[in-house]
């Protein structure tokens, strides 16, 4: 389906036509007319779906401009993600006249009180910052009409099922409750339970949560072997943007200084960084003028990096979600993407685990493992071949 199909209003169609937007994703397309309806909803899609804007679309179509008070309030996990979010719901809204802000923690309170009582239609808000506000300024969610809640099973995996709970509680009047996430966990589906009114849910691509456009490559070698495997890979393939993903702070540390002056325009980005620094890397990577981002999962949920073409898993995820979570940084909306990933004899059974549970069929760099036997006692890797099938 079109956009130009669906009667949007004149502004926010010339935003969607400026945005390069023609045809809906899958989700768009079916979460559309529900959430234009009012509708509650529970969807559950890849990540790279598109998920932003199947809900900032016709969000904006339900704002009133002239109504200074806020009508739509999303809480999202991390800052990062409220930034992304504001970015986009900016461009949608920026010819209907709807005014978008995002809260968090780590900057002005006084800076955000000013905006906040200025005017904003859409907020954007993690919850601990939402909080703070509530009890210690003016706003007020008396004109909310929709609650949307993106990455929840995130939210609640750091923590904030309390405060969740008290947010939705305090909205007394009337509205719609949107809840996305990649996972429908035990705490998720209580929160869906409490809050939403007959939600309609919608589960694209259940069985195989990774963007179908990721060819999925695994190199098994020794321990020892990574780092001078990784620069060959770089040497040989010259991968586009990329972003290295690292188990710990420390592994990141290490892995960073070994490829300084092996690849160009080198940034390391973790969750000890100051709140500035993070936003400053992620700003300018995402513009494109950072080439290679060694990163921990801080990278690893939600963020859209449009010119990201290699994912390379150093130290191999131990959960096969955030296996999916870190590739989805490339093959986002339907783009073609890679993701390598290196496996040592230890790795093996989170790599039968990954494969069963998402449904991937690994392609190998090289000789590929007995998955039956390796996985307990190492196995000793074979030589490099460039390629690998697109599962």
């Amino acid at each position: 389906m079109k956009f130009s199909e669906l009667g949007l209003s004149p502004g926010v169609m010339k935003a969607v036509t400026e945005m390069g937007f023609s045809e809906l994703t899958p989700i768009q397309e079916q979460t559309f007319a529900l959430i234009r309806e009012g509708r509650d909803l529970i969807a559950l899609a890849e990540t790279g779906s598109g998920k932003t804007s199947a809900c900032g679309i016709p969000l904006a179509e339900r704002i009133d401009p002239a109504i200074k008070a806020i009508q739509a309030l999303i809480l999202v996990p991390t800052r990062e993600l409220a930034l992304q979010y504001v970015d986009e719901l900016d461009r949608i809204g920026k010819q209907s006249g709807i005014a978008s802000f995002a809260i968090y923690g780590g900057f002005s309170m006084s800076i955000q009180k000013a905006k906040l009582e200025s005017g904003v239609h859409v907020l954007v808000a993690t919850p601990g910052r939402l909080i703070d506000h509530l009890y210690n300024s003016t706003l007020t969610l008396e004109q909310v009409r929709s609650v949307v809640l993106d990455e929840a099973d995130e939210m609640l995996k750091m923590g904030f099922v309390e405060d969740v709970n008290f947010i939705l509680s305090c909205i007394l009047n009337r509205h719609q409750t949107l809840l996305f996430s990649a996972t429908m966990a035990k705490d998720v589906e209580e929160l869906a339970n409490t809050f939403l009114h007959e939600p309609v849910r919608i589960e694209l691509n259940r069985e195989d949560v990774s963007p179908q456009s990721i060819a999925h490559r695994f190199r098994f070698i020794a321990h020892q072997d990574r780092l001078p495997v990784l620069k060959q890979y770089f040497a040989e393939e010259n991968p586009g943007q990329s972003i290295i993903f690292c188990n710990s702070k420390r592994n990141g540390e290490l892995l960073f200084q070994g490829l300084k002056g092996v690849v160009n325009s080198l940034e390391y980005i973790h969750g000890g960084l100051e709140q500035d620094r993070r936003t400053s890397i992620f700003d300018r990577f995402k513009k494109g003028k950072i080439q290679v981002m060694v990163a921990t999962d801080v990278a690893g949920r939600g963020l859209d990096f449009s010119r990201v073409s290699h994912i390379f898993n150093y130290d191999f995820p131990g959960a096969a979600e955030n296996y999916v979570h870190r590739t989805g940084r490339t093959g986002r909306m339907g783009r073609e993407g890679v993701a390598i990933s290196l496996v040592t004899g230890r790795d093996l059974d989170a790599v039968k685990k990954l494969c069963r549970e998402k449904n991937i069929r690994p392609s190998w760099d090289g000789r590929m493992p007995d998955l039956n036997k390796e996985a307990v006692k190492g196995g000793n890797p074979g030589g490099f071949r460039r390629g690998g099938r697109r599962r």
